[in-house]
């Protein structure tokens, strides 16, 4: 006479297959999100990038437009020139970035942006040349580049941090462990970062 007390084979298994089933489906779930919220993250970045490629793109017309007056410090175009130089040299892959990447990046654009600030005061010393209207839409796309930078470096972080809360939940960070989802890197305010550039009177 069987025990009624004991679970016959068929039910174990059942139950062993229902177990499998539902690891299965919030892995396959777990995965999908982690995917999602990693593109998301790579998108974003991809964005941070262009708009930092469009100010390095408008300093060959700056430098046009300088080297016009001939009378211009040309160690101070100089600076913003290399500047650029450097900036644009940093090649940074989204799907394995590190903290150092970020910071490398982060020091080489903070380093233009001083260049670029200190052309801008030293211009206020040229009256034609501050007036000059290529270089008035200088200012004006710069501004705005600027304020594109800020957002982007934002959107990018807000997508990062969901992303990294999302892989190091528990139990998402078993999955995430286990299928090599890794945290990703964010940017760090810089002194005065909140404040708008700041362009001269034209």
């Amino acid at each position: 006479m069987k025990n009624k007390g004991c679970l016959s084979a068929g039910t174990i298994g059942i139950a062993l297959l229902i177990i499998v089933a539902v690891i299965f489906f919030w892995g396959k779930n777990g995965y999908n999100s982690f995917v999602d919220k990693e593109q998301t993250v790579n998108a974003k970045w991809s964005n941070v990038e262009t708009v930092y490629q469009k100010r390095a793109n408008l300093i060959p017309n700056l430098e046009r437009t300088v080297k016009s007056y001939s009378k211009f410090e040309q160690e101070t175009l100089t600076k913003v020139v290399e500047a650029r130089s450097k900036a644009t040299s940093i090649n940074i892959d989204p799907t394995n970035m590190t903290e150092q990447d970020i910071a490398k990046f982060q020091a080489a654009q903070g380093e233009l942006s001083g260049a670029l600030s200190r052309l801008m005061a030293v211009v206020e010393s040229y009256p034609n040349l501050k007036a000059d209207q290529q270089y008035i839409n200088f200012q004006r796309e710069y501004i705005a580049i600027e304020n594109s930078i800020r957002t982007e470096t934002v959107y990018y972080n807000d997508a990062a941090k969901d992303y990294n809360v999302s892989i190091k939940q528990f139990p998402n960070n078993i999955l995430a462990n286990f299928t090599n989802f890794k945290e990703k890197p964010l940017f760090k305010a810089e002194p005065g970062a909140e404040k708008a550039p700041e362009v001269f009177s034209e």
